[in-house]
């Protein structure tokens, strides 16, 4: 059957992925008939509305799942279609209580207006109460304008089979987050993050930047046990009474929280072996300051194991020496642990940033043993992040191919920006470099 999904019109290029990625985790077969960037109206096909409500109901960046009664490019078209379509199943809801609807987007329709159009569809001869609350029915018209044009280029009728979880957006607002920093992931995206990370119950999910915690909280909202870690032991202790655990108690998720560590990515203390469903990180972008992992800059290990006789890392000032670290090197790193812990199938949802006039900076970055499922962009000025997801592949899947390694600056030498080039362009307001001459 064909279906009419409504998107709100943000984060446009984050959409299809989240379908296909709650598509694929019920095991609902879906195709794609009609989808734009520019228009938050898109047709789809399904098996029944068994899988339409399956799909849309832990959907973030979609309104609602419409069976499709008719469209057309203007009202005559559209009445035709609707009679073509389901003329046999009017009679199913003569008696039914129901509302209509009408969306227009880009354009506005006054009262009069809608009131006639309504009218049009007089021919369907509902006989049931009319309930502006609570019906048992609402059929919806959809149009789709162009800016500054009134009349449609495309017009849906529809009738609703579900709403998606859009509404938990305010439940789960930073505004109203007890634990948070100024790096905190917005909640939105926080929770689209884990749709395409398929987050869901019985599934053990790792966040090696926790911070606040704001992935591992989204996870948990969809039933998956979570755990973090972080280099910056600051934000895994807290400040005040409050950490991360404060903001699983908020929501009432205690029960998924496994645990959070202070500990890098190199040096993880997870047993080996591939135990994890999902990894799902925002890496620092070292622009702040540079990036840096655990260890001394000379590498000579020579530190301090105790301060006036008492161990240095049990006191709680402690600073734990660290060393520059790579940002191309910590995404080698972060696939390679991927590759090494997630199970088959299991999937890697990484955050990085590129510069928006210069899309080879920072290419995607690619293992044989991972696959590439989507990439998502949000945009901002003069720079862009990007949304990586990826899936584990089994063995048998691995092509017998080898990913050059590109040689990385060493970890235990030179400044933030010559082991950045993004931080590096970042401080140059990414400035086109000069010319080259010759001659």
């Amino acid at each position: 059957m064909e279906y009419l999904v409504r998107f709100v019109q943000l984060h446009e290029s984050f959409r299809k992925a989240e379908l296909e990625a709650l598509a694929d985790l019920y095991q609902a077969d879906v195709e794609f008939l009609n989808y734009s960037q520019y228009s938050p109206h898109c047709t789809i096909r399904l098996p029944d509305e068994d899988a339409a409500r399956m799909l849309i109901r832990r959907s973030i960046l979609s309104k609602g799942i419409y069976e499709l009664w008719g469209c057309g490019s203007n009202y005559d078209g559209l009445h035709q279609d609707i009679q073509r379509r389901t003329s046999t199943i009017w009679h199913t809801f003569k008696f039914s209580s129901f509302k209509f609807e009408i969306h227009a987007y880009q354009a506005k329709r006054s009262l009069a207006e809608q009131n006639n159009i309504i009218q049009s569809l007089r021919y369907l001869e509902f006989e049931g109460a009319i309930k502006l609350h609570d019906p048992e029915q609402t059929f919806c018209i959809f149009e789709d304008c162009e800016w500054g044009v009134k009349e449609p280029k495309r017009i849906y009728f529809g009738r609703l089979i579900a709403t998606s979880s859009r509404a938990i957006l305010d439940t789960y607002t930073l505004k109203k987050r007890k634990y948070l920093s100024t790096t905190s992931m917005d909640s939105e995206l926080a929770l689209v993050t884990a749709n395409l990370t398929q987050a869901a119950p019985g599934r053990l999910f790792y966040d090696p930047f926790v911070g606040t915690g704001s992935f591992p909280i989204a996870c948990a909202h969809f039933g998956a046990i979570c755990m973090g870690s972080d280099i910056d032991g600051r934000a895994v202790r807290g400040k005040q009474g409050l950490n991360i655990l404060t903001n699983f108690q908020q929501y009432g998720l205690v029960d998924k929280c496994l645990d959070n560590f202070i500990t890098d990515l190199t040096h993880a203390p997870l047993r080996n072996g591939r135990f994890l469903d999902g990894i799902i990180c925002d890496p620092p972008y070292g622009v702040r300051e540079g990036l840096k992992v655990l260890g001394s800059r000379d590498g000579s290990g020579k530190e301090v194991v105790s301060i006036d006789g008492k161990a240095a890392h049990l006191q709680d000032n402690f600073i734990p020496p660290k060393k520059p670290y790579s940002f191309e090197r910590m995404l080698d790193d972060i696939l390679d642990f991927a590759a090494r812990s997630l199970v088959d199938g299991g999937r890697l949802s990484l955050w990085m940033p590129t510069a928006n006039d210069e899309e080879v900076e920072l290419g995607i970055p690619v293992h044989p043993h991972l696959e590439i499922l989507s990439v998502c962009v949000q945009a901002f000025n003069k720079w862009s992040r990007r949304l990586l997801t990826y899936r584990r592949l089994r063995d048998d899947e691995v092509k017998d191919v080898q990913v050059p390694k590109v040689k990385r600056i060493g970890e235990t030498g030179g400044t933030a920006n010559n082991l950045n080039s993004f931080r590096k362009r970042y401080f140059e307001g990414f400035k086109e470099p000069p010319p080259n001459k010759s001659g």
